[in-house]
């Protein structure tokens, strides 16, 4: 019995100290466990302010009747103005919109200058020349469009562009 014994003290001297690693290892994991979180939780405390402050927008933007935030800033509400038409003369329009066709000739139009070919349209009348470049005209030597293609332009400008290569022409 004596070596029942010895071998039941020596099995218990050999799993308490198995026991006391083990226990050894998890108060290690524990502690190690408790270190890296704190520098994690403090790491990641930083990184979320970091990512928070980027995803911040860069301004904001206020409409007239937006109740406003007290620090924000107070800015009154502008009347709105009346758009200012600035009217082109005649040899703007002419060199904006006219040249591109009545320049080169393109398309049968007759080109700048050139009397003989102005010479039967102006023979129409102003009226008349001033109608067909407004709503536009197809004739036999080719086609106008309505306002030379640029519907932004008043009548009134496209009047005096008429009058402009009519002058130069007589």
């Amino acid at each position: 019995m004596r070596r029942d014994q010895k071998f039941f003290d020596m099995y218990s001297l050999v799993i308490g100290g198995l026991a006391a690693v083990c226990l050894g290892f998890f108060v290690l994991a524990l502690k190690l466990n408790d270190l890296v979180r704190g520098d994690f939780q403090e790491h990641s405390d930083v990184y979320i302010e970091t990512v928070n402050t980027r995803l911040q927008p860069f301004s904001e933007v206020y409409l007239p009747g937006d109740d406003l935030t007290a620090g924000g800033p107070q800015v009154a509400a502008m009347e709105n103005a009346e758009p200012v038409e600035a009217t082109m003369s005649g040899p703007q329009v002419y060199n904006e919109a006219c040249i591109a066709c009545h320049g080169p000739g393109i398309g049968g139009a007759p080109r700048y200058g050139d009397a003989a070919a102005w010479g039967p349209r102006i023979e129409q009348g102003m009226e008349v020349l001033v109608e067909h470049a407004i709503s536009g005209y197809q004739g036999e030597t080719g086609f106008m469009p309505p306002k030379g293609g640029r519907m932004d332009l008043s009548d009134e400008e496209v009047a005096a562009a008429v009058e402009y290569i009519v002058s130069e022409v007589q």
